[in-house]
């Protein structure tokens, strides 16, 4: 029985409730003090018993009862719902600013909980029935529960046929008007202080839906595959692609995206790739690191922005070791770059290997089968077979053999490189040819008060890009410079000067923790005191690169990210996101495919529109009918469909959209 409290909130003002139910059902209601006398027909009592008990209970949940909350309480127990009212007008979305955002009718209460059980939800039904407005309520609730990172609004801007390119004002006058209620829905939900602080970090981002189309890179920029690069224009649904933790990655889809402006992403340490202006990456500011968490930005939200004073602002992620397909190679590498570094393998002569550390020389020897170094001199020592005069018959030298086959006879100084088999293979083998080369012709470079680099020099250009595609295959960073030999002073020699013949590269080196890149004792000893370090990689400029036909691809990998051009670690997909776009009638059936194709890990996505409303040009279908036909019955995937009872704007607005449903029904059944 409802207490004297409870039984003015149940009445309403004046009885203003009481009225409406009384015109409702045919019963005849009695109240006297705190008790309610009911009396009519057995049916017509239980209905009107259940509503009682309903609006008891909103009212001892601490909700107040409206007449319209009366009303589609009323609508619900008519319709013999198994939902139960209170359940409906009490389930709290979200409170902000003295406000509680809740579903007003059952259709709303039914959408809302898709949206919680599943990943895609399409809302579909006429203007006034919440169809936006509590998706952006569950987009910010999930933000705030940090179920996700951002959320994404998008809106088709195709309203009355116009095209943006003919609106006055600028790019953004031009958009606002379109995204106008997603505005207004988040400046009830959130302190509107806060938004611009939001949207600037790009925790929200409101775009029109041809923005999204983007995210793409020319048809030539290189990714990484376990074999080696490939352009991503030859890429197929099913090939593997290496992803930022090194290891393959099956792509899933492949979406032309046709002729846009690109730019030319360029980071400190020399790396570069092509990518259109609306491509993700995935960066950390100052800010972000002392939280501990990344952000995901297009690249042209990132243009006149790259600096803070002298502070490089956007880092990106390094690609851990990589996981190249492993070969069998014909020497062992660590020897190979010990040559490399140090050793004659013109092949005019027996090979040769100069070093003044003896423990280069045993390891060399160690590592070569059946060849044994003799000295030949101070620091000098001849590769020398085991086997090879013995009874008579001169037997070819094994390295001499292995040096042809690799492609490397008669290399000098400025001509030697790493051969392709040692740079597409596993990490071991290419840390190994890496250390071969740095204990030779590299060494730690003491820093005081800070960590060690690694400073490597040779005179051939390919072996400074060879030895730069280790480094970087292997996490680390890698600069280079050239030191010209003309205008160098010269070197000494036996007490005379020595004319440098060629331009000397220079490149200094960053290995993630745990890559050792020496064996050499005194070297690593040197290294080991501080440490290497961390390898950063920053954005240092972007700048526009002409027009392009562009493409871009959707990887399994759960970040989304995969390598591109100089192990660049880029991605295409939105994570951990929440995504609406709202007006969906007006897509076509290309875009919403390619919206729904950007839905990544950790995601979700609600679609909202009215297909009473479409404004597309004669003769184009809407997306959102479209995929009713193709997606409908998939799992994790629902419709919700709204209709004129659903309406909570003023009541005349549900009058309407009835008026227009029956005549379009009326109309329909004469044809």
């Amino acid at each position: 029985m409802p207490n004297s409290i409870d039984m003015v909130a149940l009445l309403g003002a004046r009885d203003e409730f009481l009225r409406i139910i009384e015109k409702e059902f045919t019963a005849d209601i009695m109240v006297r003090g705190n008790e309610i006398t009911m009396n009519g027909e057995p049916a017509e009592l239980a209905l009107t018993e259940r509503l009682v008990d309903e609006l008891i209970a909103v009212v001892r949940n601490g909700h107040g009862l409206t007449a319209d909350s009366v009303e589609r309480s009323i609508a619900m127990i008519k319709a013999e719902t198994a939902e139960s009212p209170a359940d409906v007008l009490t389930q709290n979305i979200l409170s902000s600013r003295g406000r509680t955002i809740r579903p007003k009718t059952l259709n709303q209460k039914r959408y809302v909980d898709a949206i919680d059980k599943n990943t895609i939800v399409f809302g579909i039904g006429p203007a006034g029935t919440g169809k936006t407005y509590l998706a952006v309520a569950k987009a910010v609730q999930a933000l705030q529960a940090k179920e996700v990172n951002r959320i994404i609004l998008t809106r088709p801007a195709v309203e009355a046929g116009e095209r943006l390119g003919f609106l006055p004002g600028t790019l953004s006058e031009k958009i606002d008007p379109y995204l106008r209620p997603l505005y207004d829905a988040l400046h009830d939900m959130l302190d509107p202080e806060s938004i611009p602080r939001l949207m600037t970090a790009g925790t929200i981002e409101i775009a029109p839906l041809a923005y999204m189309r983007g995210r793409a890179q020319p048809y030539d920029a290189q990714v990484l595959t376990p074999n080696g690069y490939r352009a991503i224009g030859s890429l197929q649904v099913g090939d593997l692609v290496v992803g930022s933790n090194g290891l393959p990655t099956p792509v899933l889809g492949v979406y032309p995206r046709g002729r846009k402006q690109v730019f030319r992403v360029r980071t400190q340490d020399g790396a570069s790739t092509l990518c259109c202006g609306e491509h993700l990456w995935t960066v950390a500011t100052p800010e972000d690191k002392r939280r501990g968490r990344t952000r995901t930005l297009e690249t042209q939200e990132m243009i006149g922005r790259l600096r803070r004073g002298y502070i490089r602002r956007y880092e990106l992620p390094v690609v851990e070791p990589v996981a190249f397909e492993p070969q069998q190679v014909a020497m062992d590498p660590y020897a190979l770059g010990l040559l490399l570094g140090d050793g004659c393998i013109t092949t005019s002569t027996t090979p040769t290997f100069s070093t003044a550390d003896a423990e280069l020389a045993q390891a060399l020897e160690s590592a070569l089968q059946d060849i044994e170094l003799v000295p030949k001199g101070t620091y000098d020592f001849v590769l020398r077979h085991k086997n090879g005069g013995r009874g008579g018959l001169r037997v070819a030298n094994p390295v001499t053999t292995v040096i042809r086959e690799l492609g490397l006879a008669g290399a000098t100084s400025a001509t030697k490189f790493v051969p392709e088999s040692y740079l597409y293979t596993s990490a071991d083998v290419r840390l190994a040819v890496l250390q071969g080369l740095l204990d030779t012709d590299g060494g730690p470079v003491p820093q005081r008060g800070r960590t060690c680099r690694v400073q490597y020099s040779t005179t051939s250009g390919r072996l400074r890009d060879d030895v730069i595609f280790l480094v970087r295959s292997l996490g680390g960073i890698a600069y280079s410079h050239t030191r010209l030999a003309e205008g160098r002073r010269p070197g000494r020699a036996l007490g005379r000067d020595v004319q440098h013949r060629s331009d000397a590269h220079v490149i200094d080196i960053r290995l993630p923790a745990g890559i050792a890149p020496f064996r050499l004792g005194r070297k690593m000893e040197l290294y080991g005191r501080t440490g290497g370090g961390r390898p950063m990689r920053f954005i240092d400029s972007i700048e526009p690169a002409g027009e392009q036909e562009t493409l871009c691809i959707q990887v399994a990998a759960a970040d989304s990210l995969y390598v591109t051009d100089d192990f660049l670690v880029t991605h295409n997909t939105l994570n951990d996101a929440y995504i609406i776009l709202d007006e969906a009638q007006n897509t076509s059936p290309e875009q919403m495919k390619m919206f729904l194709t950007r839905l990544g890990f950790g995601s979700k996505m609600v679609v909202t529109g009215d297909v009473t409303q479409v404004d597309l040009p004669t003769g184009t279908r809407s997306g959102l009918r479209v995929v009713q036909e193709i997606l409908e019955g998939v799992q994790d995937l629902t419709f919700c469909r709204l209709t004129a009872h659903d309406v909570v704007r003023h009541k005349l607005v549900g009058r309407i959209v009835s008026a227009y449903e029956n005549f379009e029904g009326s109309a329909e059944l004469k044809r």
